[in-house]
């Protein structure tokens, strides 16, 4: 237990790992996300062959799982454009979002009745952000991509719940990313040319981290979740990804001192954004009926 315990919570440091990376790497965000796909695609295509166990799957839950993926590519997308336009720890709080916009898509989605409670609380972290951009608008563009990034992240989720009730993880995983690198190599021409970003190929050092970002915050983070997974429950690995952004600004601080560039207004805007998270998981943890793994 003691150790599955360990393999999470070093899989939720890996994770708010990846926006420290995003910086580091001199790419604009959709090269830079392009490359991730590929070394990760390619990376788990030949761990799956070593094994002869590449997952089959039927041309209907192929499409489906390559739309979802298509979310995820676009998520990461508008993730590091939040980074490049502003910096990892604003990127972080816009992150923190995507609880008000699960709370209005899944009850459309699932078709159930919309929680009040989780509106208000979504609507919390919101206007933690909104404090920052009323105040602080040198990131207006960084914050626009991370509300995007939040909405993407919180669409992906709940598709992904779909897909999962029929699918291993290890195959709805392989075949996402996948997905998302086929329709992000069929998008990237006019991503570029809308945005007048240039294509440049990876310096040494963007090699370097972009390996690490996608052997060690991906491949790897997803066998610590997946090895978690066996003895700890599902309610406590959600649980835990909420410290994601936590470790990603304290990272931001310690590495990029961003804390120096930050008005107080980013103070009061993430002390908004953490009671909400805080509150929601006390109530979740609370309406749980059965005592934790």
């Amino acid at each position: 237990m003691k150790r599955s315990l360990l393999n999470l919570h070093l899989a939720v440091f890996l994770a708010g790992f990846t926006g420290v990376l995003g910086r580091l790497i001199s790419l604009n965000e959709a090269l830079l996300v392009w490359y991730r796909l590929l070394i990760t695609v390619t990376t788990l295509l030949i761990l799956f062959l070593l094994r002869r166990a590449v997952p089959k799957i039927s041309l209907k839950g192929l499409l489906q799982i390559f739309l979802v993926g298509t979310v995820v590519a676009l998520h990461w997308v508008a993730f590091y454009g939040s980074i490049k336009y502003s910096n990892v720890s604003i990127a972080l709080v816009c992150f923190s979002t995507v609880g008000f916009f699960s709370a209005v898509l899944e009850p459309v989605v699932f078709k159930k009745r919309i929680s009040i409670i989780e509106v208000l609380l979504g609507g919390l972290a919101i206007a933690g952000v909104y404090f920052i951009f009323h105040f602080d608008t040198r990131y207006k563009k960084g914050i626009a991509f991370g509300i995007v990034s939040a909405f993407l992240a919180a669409l992906f989720t709940i598709l992904n719940k779909k897909v999962l009730e029929k699918q291993e993880p290890a195959t709805v995983t392989f075949y996402e990313l996948m997905g998302g690198f086929f329709m992000l190599t069929l998008l990237l021409p006019a991503y570029l040319r809308l945005t007048h970003l240039p294509y440049s190929l990876p310096s040494a050092h963007d090699w370097l981290w972009l390996i690490i970002l996608s052997w060690l915050c991906t491949v790897y983070a997803f066998f610590l979740s997946l090895s978690a997974l066996k003895n700890v429950s599902a309610f406590t690995v959600n649980l835990s990804y909420n410290l994601e952004p936590v470790y990603g600004i304290l990272l931001a601080f310690l590495i990029y001192r961003e804390n120096e560039d930050l008005s107080n207004s980013f103070y009061i805007g993430l002390s908004l954004i953490i009671i909400a998270v805080v509150w929601q998981m006390s109530r979740v943890y609370r309406s749980r009926p059965v005592m934790l793994k």
